[in-house]
C-alpha cells in the first residue's frame, strides 16, 4: 500500500493562524475575536497555498 504524505505546512497554518489569533486577541483584550480572525487567517492561508500546488498557474 502506498500511503500520501501530507505536507506539514499544509497542516499547520490553522494552528499558526490560532495562535496569532489568541496573541492578539490577549493583547487587544478581546480572546474571542482574536481565535474568530486567527481561524478565519489560517483556513484562507491554506487554502490559499493548496490552490497553488493542485493548480499551477497556465501562460
Amino acid at each position: 500500500m502506498i500511503e500520501e504524505k501530507k505536507s506539514e505546512k499544509e497542516s499547520d497554518y490553522i494552528g499558526i493562524g490560532l495562535c496569532f489569533g489568541v496573541a492578539f486577541g490577549a493583547a487587544f483584550d478581546n480572546i474571542g475575536l482574536g481565535i474568530c480572525l486567527g481561524l478565519v487567517f489560517g483556513v484562507a492561508m491554506q487554502n490559499r497555498n493548496s490552490n497553488k500546488q493542485e493548480r499551477p498557474l497556465k501562460k
